[in-house]
C-alpha cells in the first residue's frame, strides 16, 4: 500500500517504509543495516551521510544484542508535514540503564567495550532521545534529516504503528497535524487485521485528510464513519488539543482509547460503543481540561489499558516519541495490531 500522505498531516508510514526487527542476535545488527539503507537511499541519503546512519543502526542494534533483553528496532521513514525523515526506533525490556548521562559518555561501557554505540547514536542524527530505568528497560530513537533537507521544527506529537504478528500490514493508522496552535488527532482501528483492516484504517486517514479544518472532532468523526461504509469498518477517535485554551475535545466511536496524561495522573476520554462504517452508535463531542504539560494519548486496543506513566520517573513528557515508545513497550502486549499516538503540550519543538 502507498504511502497515505496529506497537505500539513503526519501519518503512520506504509508497510513499504517501515519494518519492525526483533534484535536478539549478532546477526540481527546486519538485517536492520541493510532495512535502513534502503529507506535512507530512498530519501536520497549517500556518501558520508550514509555511512553515518548505516554506524548509527549498526551500534543501536548492538547495543540491543550486547546489553538487553528482548530488544526490537523499528526502522522506518516519517514524513512531517510533507518532509520526509528517516527514524530509527530501539526498544528493549531490560535490564536498563543506571545512569543515563554517564551511558552516553563516549568510553563507558559495562562490558569492555569501546562503549562508543550511545554517544555516536546522540551525535550523529539530528534529533534522538533517550529513556531508561533499571528494571523496565530503554528506549531511544534518532532521526536522521536528508541531504538538504529543511530542518524543520518537530511537530508536537508522535504515533507507532505494529502489525500483529508476521503480518505486513497493519490494521491500525494514525494521522494528526497542527493548524494555529490546535493538534487535530485521529486514530483507526480497522475492524481484524490484515489488508482488509489497514483498507478501513486507510479509508479513515483519507476521510481526515479532506475535511477542511477547522473543525470539531464529532464532525470529522461523521465525516469519517461515512467514507468506512464501503469497508469493514473500525473504531474511532477523534480528538482537537489547544494547549492555549487549556481543553481538549474528543469523540471516539469504539474502543480506541484516549487519555489525558501527566506526571501524576491520567484521566480517561468516553467513547460510544459502535463501528464506525457499520453499526455506528450516535457520535458523541466532549471537553475536558487539559492541564500545563500534559500529554494526550490515543492508543488501539492492542495496548492494554492497565498501564501508567506515574511509575516512571524522569520521563519527558514534552517529547512524544519517547511517550509514545514506553507505551508500546509497557502496555502492548496484547496478540493483536497495535498503535499508539502521543501528543505534548510542552517541550521543544
Amino acid at each position: 500500500m502507498a504511502a497515505l500522505t496529506g497537505d500539513g498531516w503526519t501519518t503512520s508510514p506504509s508497510p513499504a517504509e517501515s519494518l519492525l526487527v526483533r534484535v536478539e542476535e549478532e546477526s540481527a545488527a546486519a538485517g536492520v543495516r541493510r532495512r535502513a539503507t534502503a529507506l535512507a537511499e530512498r530519501l536520497g541519503f549517500a556518501g558520508e551521510r550514509l555511512e553515518q546512519v548505516r554506524l548509527a543502526a549498526t551500534e543501536a542494534a548492538t547495543n540491543l544484542v550486547r546489553h538487553a533483553r528482548q530488544g526490537e528496532m523499528l526502522v522506518r521513514i516519517v514524513r512531517d508535514d510533507g518532509d520526509a525523515v528517516l527514524e530509527l526506533v530501539s526498544i528493549d525490556r531490560g535490564p536498563g540503564i543506571a545512569d543515563v548521562p554517564v551511558s552516553v559518555l563516549n568510553g563507558f561501557s559495562t562490558r569492555g567495550t569501546l562503549g562508543l554505540g550511545l554517544g555516536s547514536i546522540e551525535r550523529l542524527a539530528d534529533r534522538s532521545g533517550l529513556y531508561s530505568l533499571p528494571g523496565p528497560g530503554t528506549v531511544l530513537y534518532a532521526r536522521f534529516r536528508p541531504p538538504g533537507g529543511p530542518d524543520a521544527a518537530r511537530p508536537p506529537f508522535a504515533g507507532l504503528t505494529v502489525p500483529i504478528g508476521d503480518e505486513v500490514e497493519c490494521g491500525d493508522a494514525y494521522t494528526a497535524r497542527l493548524v494555529d496552535g490546535t493538534v487535530y488527532a485521529m486514530l483507526c482501528d480497522g475492524l481484524g487485521h490484515g489488508p482488509l483492516a489497514a483498507r478501513a484504517a486507510s479509508a479513515a486517514v483519507r476521510a481526515a485528510h479532506g475535511t477542511a479544518l477547522p473543525v470539531s472532532p464529532a464532525e470529522m468523526l461523521r465525516r469519517i464513519r461515512e467514507r468506512m461504509t464501503a469497508t469493514r469498518g473500525g473504531a474511532v477517535a477523534v480528538a482537537a488539543v489547544e494547549p492555549a485554551a487549556g481543553r481538549v475535545r474528543f469523540a471516539g466511536l469504539g474502543n480506541v482509547a484516549g487519555w489525558i496524561v501527566g506526571p501524576e495522573r491520567r484521566q480517561g476520554l468516553v467513547s460510544v460503543p459502535g463501528i464506525a462504517g457499520t453499526n455506528a452508535g450516535r457520535i458523541r463531542e466532549h471537553a475536558y481540561p487539559l492541564p500545563p504539560g500534559a500529554a494526550v494519548v490515543l492508543h488501539s486496543d492492542g495496548l492494554t489499558s492497565r498501564w501508567s506513566l506515574a511509575d516512571r520517573p524522569g520521563l519527558d513528557f514534552g517529547d512524544p516519541l519517547l511517550v509514545a515508545a514506553t507505551l508500546l513497550r509497557d502496555a502492548g502486549v496484547r496478540h493483536d495490531d497495535r498503535s499508539v499516538l502521543a501528543i505534548t503540550t510542552s517541550g521543544r519543538r
